[in-house]
């Protein structure tokens, strides 16, 4: 593994990375804070040759020379690829006997209580490579029975006649005691050092059984298939004069090194998406706006996430799923179950590239199967025949001709025999209102998804400000803004690749965490102080592999505090001042805040956990990226259907980096990344920043109306 960089290095440049299910966005901030974005198709045979082809391009883009850079942040999409098209590594579990089955038996509950067409989803291990062996620790960490180490070795020698190249440990209550996953860890190592070994206790030393097994056995699923793309892109960067360190994204919005990554994939399913949200957060932050809805929609799926005064809004576990993903705190059972620190996002597959077409009832539908970088939308011309979002955006003028910077042409002429072919004869509609009716489908059905972020949470959306980035995001932000009555949204200068600059205003993050489970009122604090000394020491050191010093790193403590006899916990600040009393009260509080009332039961402890966080000196700072004035008239014009209410409307076409301070809609901003679609009966006010705020004309500050 290379050496790290320290964040406060001030020469040189940085790049972030984003791979989306279309295109592969780069952003490169330099010294000086000059920012530099690219887009390229992405390539999901072979995803780092997008990456390197990017990066290839963006170094010559900025001048520099690949030895200038100084290390490579990264939001991948492999983790989430391989769970979703099931073609992770040949996994084996190990258990204690008797708990053969508890992937299957998960927790008793169907997310949706009246579909009776839901089917479970096929485990990751098949029953025939889940086998069991004897031990038994009892739930205070005494051993009732000891490991069979013979019975260990039969059940070993079994998965790798099978071909299993990956095995994840999971003990009942291991996480009181570590001892027999560990020997069994060791054991392993030594029989079949060709086998990755995940033991539960290395990844998530927590009670339950069930999460803890499902969260070990997708880090063994997944963990052979990130680690050779990883290898494979640091490898390919190091082909091309890159040899500065490599970190990941995690699903939490952080950062970590590659070595990380590849040893506990499971916090890096969600990579990418999460930095989108984190950039946004910073983005507020910068224009003093604190209230938002993070709306992110690439060429695949949309994603929404709340910040909420300037928090990110987190969770600690969540299920990946097929379709759309809507993070809940009641409704569970619809996939894959990880324990893992998480932002809180609500993603639905309704992108650019989503498919349209008529359903058996005789409707409209887009997505969730999307035509992808390959072969692509119609109008790309690169096999495709199936009409999409960006299809339907081309025919009605909101599009231009030329996308991603002039690397992909668009033909107008096959969008529309794409479109006339799916829904002329079966729908009776003219090529132009289909394609109307595809955009406002897949307008319903991402506000679908910001609902479930914020009225489905009793957020009203209409006192936060929506913020749209991703390649797509602009293009639709301030009709899905009309359909949730939100008063405004927020347009960053670069949406196109915000994912990959939020990457680049991110801070490395190290999680450490200990059972200390029992009731408030005997609750040891010394012994509690004397855990997190330790994990606070594990985590200083894990931070310095990461090349953060000592004066960078800020260190969290927290306690997972629950009522007793219920499931899921809450994660409070732990502060020793005040002992019990003052935990109890910080607990009440966040309980009452979340769910909108409290109780007097019984309070219990679950978990110690610290957060070690390593602040990036060298980060991107939204504020600091300012660009010089153009030339702030139109380039031309062109006839754009807003609707029935409007028709096709003769609309200004401006270049995106030469804006004037306030426009009136409707208008549209084209850039290399992203096309901005201000529509009729909007307002939009540019800063020095060119980050665009748009307006409802109803709802626009005094004096901006237009005349």
């Amino acid at each position: 593994m290379k050496a790290p960089v320290s964040a406060t290095s001030s020469r040189g440049a940085r790049i972030g990375v984003d791979i989306g299910g279309t295109f592969t966005d780069l952003a490169l901030i330099d010294h000086s804070g000059r920012v530099v974005h690219r887009k390229v198709s992405s390539s999901p045979a072979a995803p780092e040759a997008a990456v390197l082809e990017g990066v290839t391009a963006i170094i010559a883009d900025a001048g520099i020379a690949a030895t200038d850079i100084l290390e490579v942040v990264h939001g991948t999409t492999v983790g989430s690829n391989t769970l979703l098209q099931k073609v992770g590594a040949a996994t084996g579990l190990i258990t204690t006997r008797g708990f053969r089955d508890v992937l299957e038996i998960g927790r008793l509950r169907t997310p949706g209580m009246f579909d009776l067409q839901w089917e479970k989803p096929e485990a990751l291990v098949p029953r025939r490579l889940r086998l069991e062996v004897t031990e038994r620790i009892r739930f205070d960490g005494s051993v009732l029975a000891p490991l069979d180490e013979d019975e260990l070795r039969a059940a070993v020698d079994q998965l790798a006649a099978a071909g299993v190249i990956s095995i994840a440990i999971c003990f009942l209550n291991s996480y009181r005691n570590p001892a027999h996953e560990r020997r069994a860890e060791e054991l392993i190592a030594t029989w079949y050092p060709e086998i990755k070994v995940t033991s539960s206790v290395s990844v998530l030393p927590e009670a339950k059984e069930y999460e803890r097994t499902s969260t070990t056995v997708v880090n063994a699923y997944v963990r052979p298939v990130l680690e050779q793309y990883l290898s494979r892109l640091e490898s390919g960067l190091a082909s091309i004069g890159v040899n500065a360190p490599l970190l990941v994204c995690n699903s939490n919005g952080a950062l970590a090194s590659s070595q990380t990554a590849r040893e506990k994939p499971v916090f890096f399913i969600s990579s990418g998406r999460a930095a989108g949200v984190v950039g946004g957060a910073r983005l507020g932050d910068s224009v003093d706006t604190r209230n938002l809805v993070v709306f992110d929609m690439g060429g695949t799926t949309a994603s929404a996430s709340l910040v909420q005064d300037g928090e990110l809004i987190r969770v600690s576990e969540y299920e990946f799923r097929a379709g759309i993903s809507t993070p809940s705190r009641f409704i569970k059972a619809g996939g894959y179950m990880m324990s893992v620190p998480a932002v809180d996002v609500a993603e639905v597959g309704s992108g650019a590239g989503s498919i349209a077409y008529v359903d058996g009832g005789g409707l409209m539908r887009v997505g969730p199967i999307s035509a992808g970088a390959d072969p692509g939308p119609a109008c790309y011309g690169s096999g495709g025949d199936k009409p999409t979002v960006t299809d339907a955006n081309l025919l009605l003028g909101y599009l231009p001709p030329v996308l991603a910077g002039g690397s992909r042409t668009l033909d107008i002429e096959s969008a529309r025999r794409a479109i006339d072919r799916a829904f002329g004869g079966a729908l009776g509609l003219s090529a132009e209102l289909a394609a109307f009716g595809i955009r406002e489908v897949v307008n319903a059905n991402m506000a679908r998804t910001i609902r479930a972020v914020t009225v489905e949470r009793g957020v009203d959306p209409r006192e936060f400000t929506l913020v749209a980035i991703g390649g797509s995001g602009p293009a639709h932000a301030v009709d899905i803004a009309r359909l949730l009555s939100m008063p405004r949204i927020l347009v960053p200068a670069s949406p196109g690749v915000f994912t990959a600059m939020g990457m680049l205003a991110g801070d490395v993050e190290r999680y450490f965490i200990r059972a200390f489970v029992g009731p408030l009122e005997s609750f040891d604090l010394d012994a509690a102080k004397a855990i997190l000394i330790e994990l606070e020491s594990d985590a200083r050191d894990a931070l310095r592999a990461e090349g953060i010093a000592d004066a960078e790193m800020v260190i969290t403590p927290e306690i997972d505090m629950r009522f007793r006899g219920q499931e899921l916990s809450l994660a409070i600040p732990f502060t020793a001042g005040g002992g019990i009393e003052k935990l109890r009260e910080a607990f009440l509080a966040a309980y009452q805040a979340v769910y909108s009332y409290s109780s007097s039961d019984t309070v219990e402890t679950v978990s110690l956990r610290v957060i070690g966080q390593g602040i990036r000196q060298g980060k991107l700072d939204f504020r600091a990226i300012r660009h010089q004035a153009a030339d702030a008239e139109p380039k031309s014009r062109r006839k754009v259907y807003f609707g029935g209410a409007y028709g096709h409307v003769e609309t200004p076409i401006y270049d995106r980096l030469a804006l004037p301070p306030r426009l009136v809609g409707p208008a549209i901003l084209e850039g290399a990344d992203a096309t901005v679609v201000i529509p009729p009966e909007t307002v939009a006010t540019v800063d020095a920043s060119l980050n665009v705020l748009i307006h409802l004309v109803d709802t626009a500050p005094q004096g901006m109306s237009p005349s």
